[in-house]
């Protein structure tokens, strides 16, 4: 009895570790860095004796250190600001009213003429508004990871940080126009087409800044 239980503590040593490990690895984000493509040499190319050769890395001079090719990394320049505000504002009124006289003489004379009256009201006023504002200052380098026949290429990368109290992460894609990168190797971010940016991050610091799960559940029921 002692010696299965030594075994199966033995085995359940080795698969803890093994499951952590593969807990902790963690999933592509889809903005890792792309590499150069690295051309193969001919196996029949005739050597030349030049010490030229474009294939480890060629830029004219009326370029210069300007991100052209695949995997080459250029800075983008955050500068993002979005302001968005909205109001809404309704109201209206209904009223109504009947009188009845009843005849001085008669069978219905007993009538009082107060009580006949009847009149009905209903108004409504509702009133909204919203208001958001955003920045976002800060620069990230990318990489090329692919170049396009109409002198634009798609860019991707991110920057991670590994604070003491948590986890951030700044990433961003886009497409970009290779003739507006400037001579710092550089691009605003607002010259970027379909810019993808994301900035957050884990920790407690982010978990503090959020409501528990049993206030979000009362919010989510309650009728008020």
């Amino acid at each position: 009895m002692s010696r299965t239980i030594s075994l199966a503590l033995a085995l359940l040593a080795l698969v803890l570790p093994l499951q952590a490990e593969a807990k902790k690895k963690p999933k592509p984000s889809g903005f890792e860095a792309t590499l150069p493509i690295v051309e193969a040499a001919s196996a029949g190319a005739v050597p030349t004796g030049g010490i030229f050769s474009a294939s480890v890395g060629y830029a004219p001079l009326y370029q210069g250190n300007r991100a052209t090719r695949v995997g080459d990394p250029l800075t983008i320049i955050l500068l993002e600001t979005t302001t968005a505000s909205k109001a809404v504002s309704s109201s209206n009124g209904k009223s109504g009213g009947a009188s009845i006289i009843p005849p001085t003489a008669g069978l219905l004379s007993f009538l009082n003429p107060n009580a006949l009256n009847a009149s009905s009201s209903s108004s409504f006023n509702g009133q909204g508004s919203a208001a958001q504002t955003s920045s976002l200052v800060s620069t990230i380098s990318v990489t090329i990871a692919e170049v396009r026949a109409n002198g634009t290429a798609l860019v991707k990368g991110e920057k991670k940080m590994l604070l003491s109290q948590g986890d951030e992460w700044v990433r961003f894609s886009g497409i970009v126009r290779l003739a507006d990168i400037d001579q710092d190797n550089a691009i605003a971010s607002t010259r970027v087409a379909d810019a993808h940016v994301e900035y957050s991050g884990k920790g407690a610091l982010q978990r503090a800044s959020k409501q528990g799960w049993l206030g979000r559940f009362f919010n989510l029921i309650s009728p008020f």
